[in-house]
Parts: C-alpha cells; structure tokens; sequence
C-alpha cells in the first residue's frame, strides 16, 4: 500500500533512534518517498530551512529534547508540513495534548507499516483539501475584492473607500441600489477586506422563498417543527458564525420576520423554528434593497425600529445611467473574461457601439451590460464589434451626439445608426416572412415601437424595400 504519487512527496523523520530512523528511511524511499533523517531537533530545524517538506514524523522524546518543540515551530513556521508525533509511552492525555498542540497524529510504536501508509495517506489528503481551501479563497479574494469592483466614477470611489472604511467594523451595512448594480459584490468585497474573510460569507435572497420556509431557512428548525421537517436544520444565521451573512431584498420581509431579525441585530441570539434553546452568534449582517425603506416605513410595510436599526451604514449604488463614463471601463473588464472563457479574439467595441451603449437607458444596470456584451461576443465576429452585433433597442438609442461620416459630413449619431438599425430590423423581417408580431417579439420590442420603426426607416412595404436595393 502507497500513495499514488509518493514520488513528489518529501518526509522529514525525526528519531534519536538511529537504527529505527535508518531502516525505516530506506522503507520509505523504497516505496519511492524522498526522505530526509533527522536525530536530534538541530539537524531537524536545519532540513526544515533548507527544502519544503510535506509531512514530518517526529518522536516526542529525543533524549533530552521534546519533539513537541518541533512541533509548535512547525505551527509557527512551516504550517504547510503536516506533523505526526510517535511514542513508546502513549497515553490518552498524551494523545489529546498533542492533538491539541496542532499534530495530525499520535502513533504508538512499535510501528506497523500498513498503519504508517494509511496515515501518510490521511494526512497528506486532508493537506490537499486545505490547499485547495486556499486557493478558493484567494480566487474568492480576487473576483470580490475591492479592486474588481470596476469604475472611476466619482460616486463609485466614494463606495470604494467606505468598503475600506468599514471592512473591519461590527457595524449593520444596508447596501441600497437598482436592481444589477452591483449590491452582492460590494457585500463581497466588503467581507472579503475584512478580519472576518477566513470565515464563511452566507447570501440569502430573501424575496426567492415563502415567508415559513425563510424563517427555517434563516435561524434552521428542529425536527417536528412543521410538515415536511423530519430532521433538525442549521439556519443561515449559524452557518455564517464567525463570518458575515447577507440579506438580499429585505423590504420584502414579513412583518413577523421583521420582529426577529430586530432581536438578531441587537442581541445575536435567536431559537430555531420550534425549538426553545436560544442561540449565539458573532455574525456581521450586511442587508440590501432595491426599495425605498423610508417610504416603506411611512406606509407601514417596514419596521421603523428594524429600519433604524439595519440603516446604521448606508451604501448607496448609483444607476449605471448616472455613471456613463464608467461604461467604456466596464464593458472591456466584461469583454475580457468573456474572450478569456470561450477562447475568442475580439479586440473591443468601435466607436459608434461604444456611443450606443452609453446613450442607452440600461434599465437592468451593470447586469445588463454584462449580458450583452457577453451576447455580442459569441454572436459577434471580426476584431472588433459594432452596432450590428447590439440588440437592435442599444443600438436605436442613440442620442443626438455628432460624428463625422466617412465622407466628412457631420451627422447626427442616431443618423448614423439607421443603416445597422434598418438592416437588423430587415433582417428579423424577413426570417419571419414580415410576420411584424413575431418580429417584434424576436427583436425584444413591442408592436407599436416595431410600426413606428418601420415606417421612419422606410421598411412599411417589401416594395419599397426592394426599390432601394435593401
């Protein structure tokens, strides 16, 4: 029995036994370890220095000196070396002592190989997993951290530096905002920039479930509780002990939960549903809405203690309508991991794309955006994309800006935009055999706008089409 890739594995054996740490290193490289032997905790600390080690096995008693003062160094200098203590002289406090001082392990010698292998195996896997951990969460910590929030903005650098601000606080956040302009990211980043960012960050969209199910699913039930519930649960409050939970849409909580999410915030206690033991928790809450909670406090849908209570800090997302210049920034960033993700080669948007996008409403925010240009992506092609590869309501929305046609006259951008309009609409047309209610409903616009469209782009009768050579 061996581990599949034993050969990349490096082992540090530390035994004043010299006959026992001989054999027992030619075993090991047999089996195809790379081992290094150690007979006192100076040789030890002298091959930790020198090479990266994956697993130490340590006797306890090294003459006069104790293998639990390698191990504490490990803890504090090498953590990546997973430590299995040995003994002769075993005992059960001996066992947790040194359990709890960090080692994987207490073997009991003599030693029987099987039991080493199995060992080595279990250690060398949990290893793996906390790695992996590691790098999960350095993903996490670059996709949500504050720098990949994307924008220039003036009101946008004043979010980044409360996000800053406020990471290390205790305090109640309510992100406010439209719908897709970012508040789960920001509540991301904010956990992310914290001391709290090695513990679990818990989202809740509280608008997705039923008032009885978001109750158990928020503070877990016990068995029994209600129909369908026949094991206990940990609610999400639980779950992000130590962490941060965060509330999406919570101006739809019923005034019933809006009680005891008061009680959580103030006291971080709370029951399951049907049961009596009261629990504790050091959770951060991060809340956010898309509501209006004054208003909703003055029509008496909102809590005004509860409102008081969770607007402590308030982060305000401007629209992406009101930033407009941080389009050009942000449909590049999305523009980007999409190439990245489907292997294309696409350079950017051109210069009429580019007004068009930032001349549209985008009613759906930075979602919107993200979406469409990860659209014109994979149906897009050439090195650049243009108003031909927008959906045709961006590119009809052009303002009134001026440019320069290619043959010098100046006209205006929504002039300008007519041929890609007329075309997209024509096309839609005749894949549909001029049926105006199915394209309409291809091209993501009601009839009347489509009629309306049609008759200033000269597309009423297939006639007149073909007279103009469309």
């Amino acid at each position: 029995m061996k581990t599949s890739d034993s050969k990349t594995r490096q082992i540090l054996l530390v035994d004043d036994d010299r006959h026992l740490l001989e054999s027992m290193g030619a075993w090991l490289v047999s089996l195809g370890y790379r081992v290094s032997l150690a007979s006192n905790l100076t040789e030890a600390r002298k091959y930790l220095s020198e090479r990266a080690y994956e697993l130490a096995l340590v006797d306890l008693r090294l003459g006069d000196e104790d293998g639990m003062d390698l191990l504490a160094e490990c803890q504090k200098h090498h953590p990546h070396v997973v430590v299995l203590l040995m003994t002769g002289y075993a005992t059960l406090d001996t066992g947790i002592e040194a359990i709890r001082a960090g080692a994987f392990d207490l073997m009991t010698k003599p030693l029987i190989d099987d039991e080493i292998l199995m060992a080595f195996d279990r250690a060398l896997s949990q290893q793996q997993v906390l790695e992996e951990n590691e790098q999960l969460k350095t993903q996490l910590d670059q996709r949500f951290g504050r720098d990949s929030i994307i924008g220039n903005d003036a009101r946008m650098q004043k979010t980044y530096d409360m996000v800053d601000s406020i990471a290390d606080t205790k305090a109640t956040v309510l992100i406010t905002g439209e719908s897709g302009t970012g508040k789960s990211l920001i509540a991301r980043a904010i956990h992310q920039r914290s001391n709290r960012r090695k513990a679990p960050f818990v989202e809740v969209a509280c608008g997705a479930l039923p008032e009885n199910l978001l109750e158990s699913e928020l503070f877990g039930h016990v068995a029994g509780s209600f129909t369908g519930a026949t094991g206990n649960k940990v609610g999400k409050f639980k779950q992000a002990d130590g962490g941060t939970i965060f509330l999406d849409e919570i101006g739809t909580a019923s005034p019933g939960l809006q009680v005891k999410l008061l009680r959580v915030l103030q006291e971080l206690e709370f029951e399951q549903v049907g049961g009596s033991q009261t629990f504790k928790v050091n959770t951060r809450v991060i809340l956010a809405t898309n509501e209006d909670l004054s208003q909703a406090v003055a029509e008496g849908r909102f809590r005004e203690d509860l409102f008081y209570r969770v607007n402590v800090i308030n982060i305000e997302l401007p629209s992406l309508r009101e930033r407009p210049s941080d389009i050009p920034m942000l449909a590049q960033h999305f523009l980007g991991k999409v190439c990245e993700e489907e292997n294309k080669q696409i350079e950017g948007f051109d210069q009429l794309a580019m007004q068009a996008m930032q001349d549209y409403r985008w009613p759906g925010n930075v979602r919107e955006l993200q979406n469409i240009v990860e659209r014109a992506v994979l149906l897009g092609s050439g090195p650049r994309l243009g108003v031909q590869d927008l959906p045709a309501h961006i590119s009809a929305s052009g303002g009134n800006t001026m440019t320069i046609a290619p043959s010098g006259v100046r006209q205006s951008l929504k002039q300008a935009l007519e041929g890609p309009e007329r075309q997209i609409i024509l096309q839609c047309l005749r894949e549909n055999n001029w049926n105006r209610n199915a394209t309409a409903d291809q091209l993501g616009v009601n009839r009347t706008t489509l009629y309306k469209k049609m008759k200033r782009l000269g597309l009423e009768d297939p006639k007149t089409v073909a007279l103009n050579g469309w």
